[in-house]
């Protein structure tokens, strides 16, 4: 989960983390109040996005009075801004940060990130920050700083204090400097980060430090103990199926294939869009419906896949553990009836009560294709993709979906069976 500059700057400034100045705004006019709160006479008007590169895409405006302040407030909210970071189709522009414009003397770069090989989080550094940190990095690796921080004790100020002075501060804003990274620590472990940048941390022209701009991300199976960050999600940057997903306790995410994919559990998940790959498909989806398959969470899938109009073909694959394959095929059968499916619908079932789930998917008289091993169910899905319309609005009814041919000449109406001498679960 990400959450916008403003939102992570409050956060980390309840750690002690000193940041500029600054308001948001919804509107032109909130955004010129928010100029007057402020003071001074030169504030910067950041559009807010979850993205970086925002710079670089006209999303950030110096502004030299009201009027500026005005313009530029105008000039962002409502519009679509696209980033090197957001793909072509850009994220929306609902409101936009006021803050004081500072005298930057230096910019630096520190980030927190979770090295899931070491399990610990590691502290990286580098003297030089802004837009170009890539770059730099890659043409100066050797000046990248890192902190290895031992989850027993936690980041201690001797480790700061070597960053702070590697990246070159003096003796007065070295103190300034451990603050803020002892504080960013406190708030990635306490508030369940999985990364934390400060991009640029400045040194202003009278010596302070601060956090110029801030990013977050969290874990998304942490948050139901998080209630103070979980409010400050904003569904408009998102993608809307994602967020639907969310709401179903499904976990979803959009890809640019045209099968459409329901499994349980994520490893699994994983091995069908490879093995629809490996038979000259292409996966719409990543779908993940969890352990429990009940026909609400089913149809609510089935709902999330299909909203997708460039699906042609749906491969449900199951392995019953701790379910069972009837109630599985009985979620399926309610869910299709529900949602009416207009493209060809492979499943695939294995586990406890596996042939239980076979019948009733079999006396449901619905045009379900099915399959025993999991190689089986994407050649399957990928032949009835190649024989279903390009535009899924031009299927015909559900009751008149034809099933592509059975293998060994084997016909029957209503659910296509496989082959006997099929290989067995995958």
């Amino acid at each position: 989960m990400d959450i916008h500059e403003y939102q992570a700057k409050e956060l980390l400034a309840g750690f002690g983390v000193r940041v500029p100045k600054g308001g948001v705004a919804y509107s032109a006019d909130q955004a010129v109040y928010r100029a007057t709160e402020i003071g001074g006479s030169r504030w910067v008007v950041k559009a807010q996005i979850h993205s970086g590169a925002r710079g670089k895409a006209g999303g950030i405006k110096l502004c030299a009075s009201d009027v500026d302040v005005r313009r530029a407030a105008k000039e962002l909210l409502g519009t679509t801004l696209v980033t090197m970071q957001t793909g072509p189709d850009g994220l929306p522009v609902h409101r936009v940060l006021v803050e004081e414009a500072l005298p930057i003397a230096r910019e630096l770069y520190v980030g927190l990130v979770l090295d899931r090989k070491r399990e610990r989080i590691v502290v990286v550094a580098h003297p030089h920050g802004g837009m170009e940190i890539e770059e730099i990095a890659q043409r100066e690796p050797e000046a990248i700083l890192r902190e290895v921080v031992e989850p027993a004790v936690g980041m201690q100020a001797f480790q700061a204090r070597e960053l702070a002075f590697g990246l070159g501060l003096a003796p007065p804003q070295v103190s300034q400097a451990v603050a803020i990274l002892l504080g960013a620590y406190r708030a990635f472990r306490e508030l369940d980060a999985t990364m934390v940048e400060v991009n640029p941390l400045v040194v202003t022209a009278d010596g302070q430090v601060l956090a110029l701009d801030v990013k977050m991300s969290f874990d998304d199976n942490a948050m139901f103990r998080r209630p103070n960050v979980v409010e400050l999600r904003d569904y408009a940057q998102e993608d809307p199926r994602e967020a639907e997903a969310a709401e179903h306790g499904l976990n979803y995410v959009a890809l640019d294939g045209d099968i459409g994919c329901i499994i349980n559990g994520a490893g699994l998940a994983m091995a069908t869009m490879d093995m629809i790959k490996h038979a000259g498909g292409e996966p719409a989806n990543f779908l993940d419906i969890g352990g429990g398959a009940s026909p609400d969470r089913v149809a609510a899938a089935f709902r999330l896949v299909l909203s997708d109009k460039n699906v042609r073909a749906i491969l449900v694959n199951v392995f019953a553990g701790i379910n069972r394959c009837d109630w599985v095929a009985q979620g399926v059968v309610q869910a299709v009836r529900a949602v009416q499916v207009p493209v060809p619908l492979v499943v695939r079932l294995a586990g406890t009560n596996v042939e239980e789930g076979r019948r009733i998917l079999s006396e449901s008289g619905l045009p379900i294709i099915t399959a025993d091993a999991l190689a089986e169910a994407a050649d399957r899905v990928v032949g009835a993709r190649r024989s279903s319309p390009p535009d899924p609005l031009s299927v015909p009814e559900r009751g008149n979906v034809q099933s592509p041919p059975s293998p060994a000449g084997r016909g029957g109406q209503g659910v296509r069976t496989s082959n006997a001498n099929a290989p067995g679960p995958v």
